[in-house]
């Protein structure tokens, strides 16, 4: 019985594991070979392996360290942020919910705009000279922040990146907290809880999986980023904007260091799944 069950697990996994097999495998080596290659546009078809000097040439690179700051500090804030509204609305708005859907797609919108497009957006709409927003703040305070410039221009993108993407946030927790049983509010109005520490106790615990998948899933795309980044600010001044995915775009299409682009991406991935290892086991342990 084991064994014909076996036999059917492989048969059933051969399709998916040739399919990942080919869509990943042959880029990933084809990645390793050209990060310890000398390459160029000319040489794609015949890279010439010359040892690990890609890697020392990015780790050594101080434009690759704030890349790497920046994408970090930018993906922990938009996390949090985003979680965080996301959390406060489905829970302050959850009895206008429960009743009406209409008013969850209106707060859908923002996710149905492509990133590119709605940094563009932003982009008109905040431009020093052109954009109606600091129009109307000189108009009617005297003043206006450039909020593109190299001052302000962090702050606004963890703005325009948080108002985009809470939505999505905010229809995680909604569905946990429409999951959590009736009875155990009732049950907790009986004992004398209050609405706070209703959702303190029982509430947020129910929704702390949901909760550390929403970080998680928000931190990655947000380290990650590059379409509001690029079209908004690009790298910035003196590279102040620069995340890690541009870094590798500039060095890839802009230097033509191909070797070096590449290696970054390895860089990149290995750490990633150090840190998706070390959370998954962090994870098991806990369930134990």
């Amino acid at each position: 019985m084991e064994t014909t069950h076996r036999t059917e697990w492989t048969l059933l996994a051969t399709p998916l594991m040739a399919f990942l097999l080919v869509c990943l495998g042959f880029p990933a080596i084809v990645n390793l070979i050209y990060s310890v290659s000398e390459i160029s546009f000319e040489t794609l078809r015949s890279p010439q392996i010359s040892g690990f000097g890609n890697f020392v040439a990015v780790l050594t690179d101080e434009a690759f360290w704030r890349a790497n700051w920046f994408s970090l500090r930018f993906g922990l804030l938009t996390a949090v942020l985003e979680c965080l509204i996301g959390l406060g609305l489905a829970v302050f708005l959850a009895p206008l919910f429960k009743n009406r859907s209409w008013p969850i797609a209106i707060l859908m919108l923002p996710l149905m705009v492509a990133p590119a497009l709605m940094g563009l957006m932003y982009r008109l709409v905040l431009h020093e000279f052109a954009g109606p927003v600091p129009h109307y703040l000189w108009a009617w305070f005297g003043n206006s922040p450039a909020f593109l410039g190299p001052n302000s221009a962090f702050w606004t993108l963890i703005v325009v990146e948080t108002l985009q993407w809470t939505p999505f946030a905010f229809l995680l927790f909604h569905m946990a907290y429409q999951a959590i049983p009736e009875e155990l509010r009732e049950a907790a109005a009986i004992d004398g809880a209050t609405g706070f520490a209703r959702f303190w106790r029982i509430e947020l615990p129910l929704m702390l999986p949901t909760l550390a998948a929403a970080l998680l899933i928000r931190f990655i795309d947000g380290f990650r980023v590059f379409d509001n980044v690029y079209v908004l600010t690009g790298s910035g001044a003196g590279g102040s904007t620069t995340s890690l995915s541009i870094y590798i775009y500039e060095a890839f299409f802009k230097q033509a260091a191909i070797g070096k682009a590449v290696a970054a991406s390895v860089v990149l991935f290995v750490a990633s799944f150090m840190v998706l290892y070390g959370l998954n086991r962090f994870a098991r342990r806990r369930r134990r």
